[in-house]
């Protein structure tokens, strides 16, 4: 049996949309079983929708700054769908610790950065004020710090002198979609574990590829 799992959203979904294209793509491992989203106007929940998936709206506003009580009702929805494993895709709340640590190693999270760098609000504007020369996105575990569980895939793009955050975040936005389906699919198939506090993987290493930027002559 395919595991099944829940992603939380509260926008667009964009990466949600690419890990339920990813998953009716036959022998993929897991079933995307419902999208949760706790803003009732979340555009992702039409996408979603349309493609025959479960949405269920839990508002997180009337729980003001209980993260407790809006997670027992959260926790009672994901327990009732049989649910195995979350992705986050856009997912605008913070956890409990102990939510955390009840999901961990079966939670996942993406950020538009090169963890552990440039974590929180504003990577893209993070990233292009340090001056890097290549910035990305990493899938990781979620934990009770903020973006610092164990990495899990990461991809890489050049930044241009001319980019601002909004064009530098659409040039990562496209790797993001690439690595959070692979990033499940590793999960899914049990090729990740644990070592320490990192993660790593039993999938075949990427071609020793080399990424210059500003490009070599």
């Amino acid at each position: 049996m395919k595991p099944r799992v829940a992603i939380l959203i509260s926008g667009r979904g964009s990466n949600m949309a690419a890990l339920i294209d990813a998953a009716a793509e036959d022998g993929f491992p897991a079933e995307i079983a419902v999208v949760i989203s706790n803003v009732s106007t979340a555009g992702g929940l039409a996408i979603a929708e349309r493609s025959g998936i479960a949405t269920v709206v839990i508002e997180s506003k009337p729980f003001g700054k209980d993260r407790a009580g809006f997670e027992a009702v959260l926790q009672a929805e994901l327990d009732a769908r049989g649910i195995e494993l979350i992705c986050l895709g856009g997912f605008m709340r913070l956890f409990t610790a102990e939510f955390a640590q009840r999901w961990y190693g079966r939670m996942l999270n993406i950020h538009p950065s090169l963890l552990p760098s440039f974590p929180g609000l504003d990577p893209h504007g993070q990233a292009l004020r340090a001056g890097v020369k290549i910035s990305g996105a990493t899938v990781h575990f979620v934990t009770p710090d903020t973006d610092a569980g164990p990495i899990i895939v990461q991809g890489a793009v050049p930044v241009q002198d001319d980019d601002t955050p909004d064009t530098l975040a659409a040039r990562v936005l496209s790797v993001e979609h690439r690595i959070y389906p692979e990033a499940l699919r590793l999960l899914a198939e049990g090729l990740l574990r644990f070592d320490g506090d990192l993660c790593r993987t039993s999938a075949p290493n990427a071609p020793a590829r080399t990424l210059i930027s500003p490009a070599a002559e």
